[in-house]
């Protein structure tokens, strides 16, 4: 039996530092790695393509520019991981192993890169989260085979829960799994922004997502010192559309 090829894709906007931690490791174990600009103003493009991966360029958004990465590849399956998200030891091969056995896909569970003990208890909330949904997001390493990917559509190009939508799609689609492993995830949106500040904001926006409320309406609420322009909603990171309940 052929071995399953996977693809990382790695969504980015001026994340020179988080890729010098985490990309050389991705490097080393997938097939192909692409990273997909939103238009960084910083080092980047230079330092993606110094260290071997395949860079794509367009419009910033995390729909998009995710959808942009994946048509880019060829692999027969497709992990999707923040630029400050580190995978876990043994994920890919994990990931083959889900793939091969013919489930859709699925991600991992997580915690949050720091010490701080209101975090810590948040990561369990996410990770309790996790197992009673199984519906592991963005910033937890979502997979999926190609196949069921472009069967789905690829990701809705959304401002805002993107990946919310993808994962219930994957399970109508058929049977995902939430590895054990855990992907480690930065903790920063929650301490620049206020940890109680930014729970309290995720919450509301998944209540009033499940209630009927648009995305791009949403997104008013995530960002409301900006207009709800592609480049307000990429903000200065891709890692601050993620709405992980915690």
């Amino acid at each position: 039996m052929a071995t399953i090829t996977v693809a990382a894709i790695i969504p980015t906007l001026n994340e020179e530092s988080s890729l010098r931690r985490n990309l050389p490791g991705v490097l080393s174990e997938a097939d192909e790695v692409v990273v997909s600009d939103g238009g960084s103003r910083d080092s980047t493009l230079r330092l993606a393509e110094e260290l071997g991966a395949r860079v794509v360029i367009g419009e910033p958004g995390r729909g998009p520019q995710l959808n942009r990465g994946a048509a880019s590849t060829v692999s027969d399956a497709l992990v999707f991981l923040h630029a400050d998200t580190q995978l876990p030891d043994g994920a890919l091969p994990a990931i083959r192993e889900v793939i091969a056995s013919g489930k859709v896909g699925g991600g991992f569970q997580v915690r949050f890169d720091t010490n701080h003990r209101v975090m810590a208890f948040g990561g369990r909330l996410v990770r309790l989260r996790t197992r009673l949904t199984r519906s592991p997001l963005g910033d937890q390493a979502q997979f999926i085979s190609r196949t069921a990917f472009d069967e789905l559509g690829g990701f809705r190009e959304w401002p805002i829960l993107e990946d919310l939508d993808l994962v219930q799609r994957m399970k109508r689609h058929g049977e995902i799994v939430v590895l054990p492993l855990e992907a480690v995830t930065s903790a920063r949106r929650y301490l620049e922004g206020g940890i109680a500040r930014t729970v309290i904001v995720n919450w509301l926006i998944w209540a009033l997502y499940l209630a009927g409320v648009s995305p791009q309406k949403l997104a008013r609420l995530y960002h409301p010192r900006q207009n709800p322009t592609p480049q307000a909603e990429a903000g200065d990171r891709p890692k601050t559309c993620t709405v992980n309940p915690s």
